[in-house]
C-alpha cells in the first residue's frame, strides 16, 4: 500500500472515531426544570378524579369551567374570513400602524397629551412576553442611568427571567404583606428611596400579579414622587386591561397618570386576556417620550430589534384586535364581555369568601374580596397547597396563588370545604 493511500486510510478511521466518540458536545447542557404552570396544568389533565379542580393557569373559563370565545372575537372572526381582499402577505416590521395606534390610545388615553403631542411610538409584539422582551433588550443597549432592574415581591416569574437574560441586575422591591394580606406600601416606597437614580421599575398597573393587590390612586400618586425625586424610570406590564375592574379607563388610571406627571415611560400590554386570544400572542410595546423625534428614534430602533429577532409580527390575533378597537360599535360589545368576564371573577370571590365564612374557617378571609382581576393570594402555605392535592385533587401554584377563574357555582363548596380541612389540620 502506497504511503497515500495509507494517509487516506488513517484519514478515514479518524473521521470514524471522531463520528462515533461517545462524548457528545451538549454533555454539561443541565436539565433545566419544568415550568411551573404548564407541568401543573399537565398533572391536572392527567388526574382522572371527577372532583378534581384546576385553579393554577391564569386563563378564564365560564361557570362549566370551559374556555371562553368572546363573543365580539367571533364577530371579529367572521369579517376576517369573509374578506375577499385578505391575504397572508408579510405585516409590517412594527405591525399594522392601525393596530399599534389604536393599543397605544387604549392604555394612554384619546385625550392623553403623549397622543396629542406625539410623544408616544408603539410596535406589535408576541403577547406581553414579546412586549416585555422587546422593552427590555432595548433599555439594555441604550439605558446608561442604571443597570438595577427592580420587580415586585412576588410578581409574574418571567420578568425576572426577561431582565437578567439581557444582563439587567434584577432585585426585589417588597410588596407583599402577608401578615395583612395586602400592599406593603411604605416598603415598596423605602426600597424606591434606597435603590440607585435612575433604576427600572417594573409596575404592574392594574390586577397584580400574582397577588391581585393594587396601589390606591392616592397611593400610585406617592409611587410617582418617590420615582420623580430619584429619577426612575417606570416600566408598566398591563395584562389586564379592562378585565380587572371591568372599566378600561380605570385600569389604566396609574399610566396615565404618570404621563400626566410628565415621565417617559415603557408600558406593555397583552391581549391574552382581556381578548381571550391566549395562544394568538397579540401584545403591543408603547414608549412616551420627552418629544415626538425621541419617540422616533426610539421606534427605529424597535423595528432593528424586532427585526432581527421574529422579523415581522404575527396578523391574526393583532388583526382580530384592530377590528374590535377601529369600530365603534364591535368595541362597546367588548366593553360588554369584558363587564361578563370580570362579573364572574367578582361573584366567585365572594362566594368563596362567603363559604369559608360560613365554615368559620380559622384566619381572616376578606382578602379574596379586596383582592382584584383573575389572581387571589390565599395565604396557603406550601404544606398546604400539597395536601390540597393530594387529598383533594385541587392544583395550584405552592405560593397558594389561585386563579379565580378555576372557580365555578358548582365546585365553590368542595373548594371551600377542602381549604377549611387544611387550614385546620395541615
Amino acid at each position: 500500500m502506497s504511503q497515500s493511500s495509507s494517509s487516506k486510510r488513517l484519514e478515514q478511521v479518524n473521521k470514524h472515531l471522531n463520528m462515533t466518540n461517545p462524548i457528545s458536545i451538549f454533555q454539561e447542557v443541565p436539565q433545566a426544570p419544568p415550568d411551573v404552570i404548564f407541568n401543573l396544568t399537565a398533572q391536572y389533565k392527567a388526574d382522572t378524579d371527577p372532583n378534581k379542580i384546576n385553579v393554577g393557569v391564569g386563563a378564564f373559563r365560564t361557570d362549566d369551567l370551559k374556555p371562553y370565545v368572546l363573543p365580539v372575537v367571533k364577530k371579529a372572526d367572521a369579517i376576517l374570513f369573509n374578506n375577499q381582499d385578505l391575504d397572508h402577505e408579510y405585516q409590517p416590521i412594527a405591525g399594522q400602524p392601525t393596530y399599534t395606534r389604536a393599543a397605544a390610545k387604549l392604555i394612554l388615553g384619546e385625550d392623553s397629551p403623549a397622543i396629542k403631542e406625539g410623544r408616544f411610538a408603539a410596535v406589535q409584539t408576541i403577547s406581553g412576553t414579546g412586549a416585555n422582551h422587546t422593552g427590555a433588550t432595548f433599555l439594555s443597549q441604550f439605558y446608561k442611568k442604571s443597570k438595577d432592574c427592580y420587580i415586585s415581591n412576588p410578581t409574574w416569574a418571567n420578568h425576572r427571567n426577561i431582565f437578567a437574560l439581557v444582563g439587567f441586575n434584577v432585585k426585589d422591591y417588597p410588596y407583599w404583606d402577608a401578615s395583612t394580606r395586602g400592599l406593603d406600601y411604605e416598603g415598596l416606597l423605602q426600597s424606591m428611596r434606597e435603590a440607585q437614580d435612575g433604576s427600572i421599575f417594573v409596575l404592574h398597573p392594574c390586577a397584580h400579579n400574582p397577588t391581585g393587590v393594587d396601589p390606591t390612586q392616592e397611593q400610585w400618586k406617592g409611587i410617582a414622587e418617590i420615582m420623580r425625586q430619584k429619577g426612575h424610570f417606570p416600566f408598566f406590564d398591563c395584562a389586564y386591561q379592562g378585565f380587572a375592574s371591568g372599566d378600561l379607563d380605570k385600569d389604566a388610571w396609574a399610566v396615565r397618570y404618570f404621563v400626566e406627571e410628565g415621565f417617559e415611560l415603557f408600558v406593555c400590554q397583552s391581549f391574552a386576556k382581556n381578548f381571550g386570544l391566549y395562544g394568538e400572542r397579540a401584545g403591543n410595546l408603547t414608549i412616551v417620550s420627552k418629544t415626538a423625534e425621541e419617540a422616533q428614534r426610539v421606534f427605529s430602533q424597535f423595528e432593528k430589534l424586532q427585526r432581527s429577532e421574529i422579523s415581522n409580527p404575527p396578523a391574526y390575533g393583532s388583526r382580530i384586535v384592530d377590528i374590535v378597537l377601529n369600530d365603534p360599535a364591535l368595541y362597546n360589545e367588548w366593553k360588554e364581555n369584558l363587564h361578563y368576564m370580570s362579573n364572574r371573577i367578582i361573584d366567585m370571590r365572594k362566594a368563596l369568601f362567603n363559604k369559608l365564612s360560613e365554615l368559620q374557617t380559622p384566619g381572616t378571609w376578606n382578602h379574596i374580596t379586596d383582592q382584584i382581576g383573575m389572581f387571589s393570594f390565599t395565604g396557603l402555605n406550601a404544606k398546604q397547597v400539597t395536601a390540597l392535592k393530594e387529598k383533594y385533587h385541587i392544583y395550584m401554584t405552592d405560593n397558594g396563588r389561585i386563579s379565580m377563574a378555576g372557580v365555578s357555582t358548582k365546585n365553590v363548596d368542595y373548594f371551600a370545604k377542602a381549604i377549611d380541612d387544611v387550614v385546620r389540620n395541615v
